[in-house]
């Protein structure tokens, strides 16, 4: 089984973090964890389980959020995530979209730290590889230290030994998922506490992180960091991590990550797959270097044509000017 770490993840962004966005970010980053999108526990046990869980070995190591709240659900659903090789299963109790509450999962189980731990204690009992949570540091009015050490602690006796924290409270009325990301303040301290006090856990800090500098100082208080939307749309991000992060070799020149993705295009577009929906993930892989604009342009102008093929990427590339130093 591949070995990894939580030091660096990448978090599970719905709409974002598919197969191809995955094989794209392992080639920036070989020791970053990487998470799906969120799939309810219905959709793994009923859908269409090529469509929704396949992927490419070359993407490991990969972890699979799971929606849901009915523990012999999750349980059955996590057997059958772990037997399509995923190394971790994560129970999602963060997201607070009104989609995810008229599910009953999300953000709202914080408030039933009960039924969170007879999830957690099923899944647990029903696979080999690590399940965890990913939760908010509370909800509503319900978001002191108090209520999520209490939380934590329940769950954490349910078997749970890895907690990703986005350090903001979820509001589950008047607020958007977009707002729930931005609006409620960040609060660090209170993440930093929870792992002081629970030092027998990993804690994993979530929420607002936007750069290297940031996520080092971070991880001289908690575990790991995980980091969503800054990671997906300035890359470089992740073409630093193992070297940053984990001391190990120098980042990849971007333009050989490009020419990398030609030979993963040609087979998925020979399975049906379309050009745009590999390269969209790849629009922000340059940034202040010339030609970027054009790069970008030419992906979302060309690339969504019918009949784009890798060649669309290889115009992109050759607009981008680095001196060889640079690369």
């Amino acid at each position: 089984m591949t070995t990894f770490e939580r030091k660096f993840c990448v978090a599970p962004m719905m709409e974002w973090t598919d197969r191809h966005c995955r094989f794209f970010h392992r080639l920036l980053s070989r020791r970053a964890l990487l998470y799906t999108e969120m799939l309810t526990a219905d959709a793994v046990i009923h859908g269409d389980r090529q469509r929704l869980l396949g992927f490419s070995e070359e993407e490991q190591p990969v972890a699979m959020q799971l929606g849901g709240s009915d523990p012999a659900k999750l349980a059955r659903a996590a057997r059958i995530v772990e037997d399509w090789g995923y190394l971790e299963v994560n129970l999602n109790v963060g997201c607070p979209s009104d989609r995810v509450q008229s599910g009953r999962f999300g953000a709202c189980l914080m408030a039933e730290p009960d039924l969170v731990a007879e999830c957690v204690a099923a899944m647990g009992n029903a696979v080999s590889v690590p399940v965890t949570v990913k939760s908010r540091i509370g909800i509503d009015d319900q978001d002191t230290q108090e209520s999520l050490d209490r939380f934590i602690d329940t769950v954490a006796s349910a078997g749970c030994a890895t907690f990703i924290v986005h350090a903001r409270k979820a509001w589950l009325e008047g607020l958007s998922p977009k707002q729930n990301r931005d609006v409620p303040p960040l609060d660090y301290p209170r993440v930093h506490r929870l792992k002081e006090r629970r030092q027998d856990l990993e804690i994993i800090l979530n929420g607002g992180i936007s750069s290297l500098d940031e996520a080092d100082a971070h991880l001289a208080r908690v575990d790991g960091v995980m980091l969503g939307r800054a990671a997906y749309q300035d890359p470089w991000i992740l073409a630093q991590v193992d070297s940053r992060i984990f001391g190990e070799g120098e980042p990849p020149a971007l333009a050989g990550v490009a020419e990398r993705m030609v030979p993963y295009i040609e087979r998925e577009m020979a399975r049906g797959q379309r050009l745009h929906q590999i390269t969209r993930h790849m629009t922000g892989l340059f940034s202040a270097v010339p030609g970027a604009r054009a790069w970008r342009r030419t992906l979302s102008e060309k690339g969504v044509k019918h009949d784009a093929g890798p060649d669309v990427l290889l115009e992109a590339l050759a607009c981008i000017q680095i001196p060889a130093a640079a690369e």
